[in-house]
């Protein structure tokens, strides 16, 4: 246990290494604290001579705490964070340095972005782009430097990063919805926070044997690996007992977690062995993005100090679960409402079952940009398994909720499940929204009390994409709902109309059954008509459809040449992982494999000699031999195969067509390569075999 633990209690050092509100109140002057809580309250640009003040109290505050640099660390389209250090000294005369840190330094700083992804949308030789601080989130201490949360964009103004989006689609959420507050009488809110509390999976491994496969240090996933003879299947894993060296290792992130301001709550054994859980407490989606990045951070750099690695991936084993991150999604106002919440009285019933409706529509007209916003190469490999939900995006509320919906769409009243019968929206509803219903965990999209829990994002993805999707199409329907309610002369007759009319249209995405079967795969296609999207290259073409470029277009969320970017970005990206792949498939299997095989398969043969030569019997060895020189054969033959296929693969335009060639034919060939490697694996001694196996790699931590 580190010595935090003895000499203090969390409340002594929770985000001590934080320039928090706290310490913005003991350490800057009072109109200079209170104009920086109206800028992180109401979004009011700061004024130049207020973000100097802020400047020098950050830097005193920072060199306190051991700071020598400051950097602007930003969210690049790499889907990782980025960071450039400067140092604060500055020369001084007689040899001397001045340590500063002024407020044009703060709110902006130049950043080379030549070298990241930009989609197209500039020449590899502009170099310039800029970062803009944020100033709703939080800098920090970490590593001798302060780190000032940044939006990142280009010199001629476009997005570059995942934040900026994200802070755009939270703008337009609130105005969005402070329309619909002010139809119901509310005056009092100025303000609608999304908030999000997103859950992260992983897997902890003895470093040792991490460093021993090649493909796990270059893509974070084995590659090759035969299925041991115990996997999940007893369920003793989930919520078990956790290993002492593993409860260190979470004893320690939390604590660095928490020295930075991060809500670490929960910690749990997750289903797979050696895979692990971590969730914290909501906070405001551009925070709560930030703080997910530093989780993932976090995460590998104790890892490592305690002899172990953390793996992200989406899919590190085949034969067990992979690691998913549960987006729990909600929306708050500045005077104390949670949005998705019935609350007590009829008023409020009307206003949270409107809210309820305009996501309904929302995920059902854009259920396409859902999918998308989960799509990459390793999450490909998890999502339609059962292990997480599948490709086709569907709405669980729950069987109290659905009677609920289903009374308003006829107009009729509502029989609850305790027998007593209500007129929606005149009298109370029943107390439903907290745990009267079972969670589905087959379900992309889950109503699970006072919030949506969005089950698809890969454990290693950013959570900025997926929350702007959902703020910003959430905010097209409170925006189509607001234009038809704000001239009405019988506004709750008018609302309940327009309310019923939304169930109708799109109750189609409403699913509370079993999403993994057969009988939901036919219905929803063939029935209702929801997309399937069960690949990378099948959803990434949705973010550029005219039906999307108009509603990012309407917000000011995206352009039109960024959505085109971030699609080019994606493709590339899907491409070359599964490139990187193969090619490390090629590598261990001419480097590691066969030279093993090789060598085995001699020694097998050399003691069928030996025995031939006393008279005795050798009929296993020469089975066995002749059974590994087939394979052998066969391992040589589709590795010669998969680099062919790479090899053409050169040869393919960039985008959508290369991301296709990727699926249907290298990855097709990785597969038929891994099948023939992991059958000659199970042939094999385990001291000959050259790669730590399946039961090493799950059972030895």
């Amino acid at each position: 246990m580190s010595e935090i633990n003895k000499e203090y209690n969390v409340a002594d050092f929770f985000g001590c290494n934080v320039f928090s509100d706290k310490v913005m109140r003991e350490r800057l002057p009072r109109d200079v604290y209170r104009a920086v809580r109206k800028t992180k309250k109401l979004g009011c640009p700061l004024a130049p001579e207020i973000a100097g003040a802020v400047a020098h109290a950050m830097k005193e505050w920072a060199i306190e705490k051991g700071a020598t640099h400051y950097t602007h660390w930003f969210q690049p389209m790499t889907g990782v964070t980025a960071e450039k250090h400067d140092a604060f000294l500055n020369p001084a005369e007689r040899g001397g340095i001045l340590l500063e840190f002024s407020g044009k330094e703060l709110v902006k700083g130049e950043a080379d972005a030549s070298s990241f992804p930009s989609g197209g949308l500039r020449s590899t030789f502009e170099a310039r782009g800029y970062t803009a601080w944020d100033p709703t989130s939080n800098a920090f201490v970490k590593d001798g430097s302060l780190y000032i949360p940044t939006a990142f964009t280009s010199y001629t103004g476009e997005t570059l990063d995942k934040k900026t989006p994200l802070l755009r689609s939270m703008e337009v959420l609130s105005e969005q919805a402070l329309r619909i507050l002010r139809l119901f009488g509310n005056t009092s809110a100025t303000r609608v926070t999304t908030t999000v509390g997103p859950e992260q999976e992983y897997f902890l491994i003895d470093k040792k044997y991490y460093d021993a496969r090649e493909d796990l240090v270059i893509t974070g996933r084995t590659l090759f690996g035969a299925k041991p003879p115990k996997g999940q299947e007893l369920e003793d894993h989930y919520y078990g007992n956790i290993k002492q060296r593993v409860s260190d290792y979470m004893k320690d992130l939390d604590e660095e977690l928490w020295k930075l301001g991060v809500y670490a709550k929960t910690k749990h054994n997750e289903v797979a062995p050696a895979q692990h859980e971590l969730a914290p407490v909501f906070t405001n989606t551009n925070i709560a993005a930030d703080h997910n990045q530093l989780t993932m951070e976090i995460m590998k750099k104790v890892a490592v100090k305690h002899g172990l690695y953390c793996l992200l991936h989406e899919k590190p084993f085949a034969g067990v679960n992979g690691s998913g991150k549960h987006n729990n999604w909600s929306m708050s106002s500045n005077d104390g409402q949670n949005l998705l919440d019935p609350g007590d009285d009829p008023q409020d019933n009307l206003q949270f079952l409107t809210f309820l409706c305009a996501i309904i529509k929302g995920v059902h007209e854009y259920a396409s940009l859902l999918r998308l916003s989960a799509a990459s190469a390793g999450n490909d490999h998890r999502l339609g398994a059962n292990e997480a939900p599948p490709a086709i995006v569907s709405m669980f509320i729950g069987t109290e909720l659905q009677g609920v919906i289903d009374a308003l769409e006829v107009g009729e009243k509502y029989r609850s499940t305790d027998d007593k019968t209500f007129e929606i929206g005149v009298d109370v509803l029943p107390d439903f929204p907290k745990d009267t219903t079972d969670r589905n965990r087959t379900s992309p999209f889950a109503f699970t009390g006072n919030k949506f829990e969005f089950r698809m994002l890969g454990s290693a993805d950013s959570i900025s994409c997926t929350n702007t999707i959902i703020n910003t199409i959430v905010a097209e329907e409170l925006s189509q709902i607001a234009d038809e309610l704000e001239g009405s002369t019988d506004f709750k007759h008018d609302l309940k109309k327009l309310l019923a009319r939304i169930i109708t249209e799109h109750k189609a995405i409403i699913y509370n059954g079993n999403g993994y079967s057969d009988e939901w795969l036919e219905e929803a296609v063939n029935v209702r008509k929801l997309p399937n999207l069960v690949s990378t290259p099948d959803a990434l073409p949705e973010y550029i459809t005219p039906k999307s470029v108009a509603l990012f277009e309407k917000f000011k969320v995206y352009t039109e040449a960024e959505l085109n970017a971030r699609t080019e970005v994606l493709l590339e990206n899907y491409s070359k992982v599964l490139n990187i792949e193969a090619l490390t498939m090629i590598d261990m299997v001419k480097k590691q494999i066969l030279p093993a095989v090789l060598s085995y398969t001699k020694e097998i043969c050399d003691t069928g000699s030996s025995k031939n030569a006393m008279g005795i019997s050798s009929v296993v060895e020469k089975e066995l031999a002749s059974k590994l020189s087939a394979l052998t054969e066969g391992i040589y033959k589709e590795t010669a195969a998969l680099e062919e296929k790479v090899i053409a693969a050169q040869d393919m335009e960039n985008g959508l067509s290369m991301a296709r060639y990727y699926r249907d034919v290298v990855f097709t060939q990785m597969q038929t390569l891994r099948a023939i490697v992991d059958e000659t694996e199970t042939n094999v001694s385990a001291k000959a075999w050259p790669l730590p196996a399946y039961t090493t790699l799950l059972f030895s931590v």
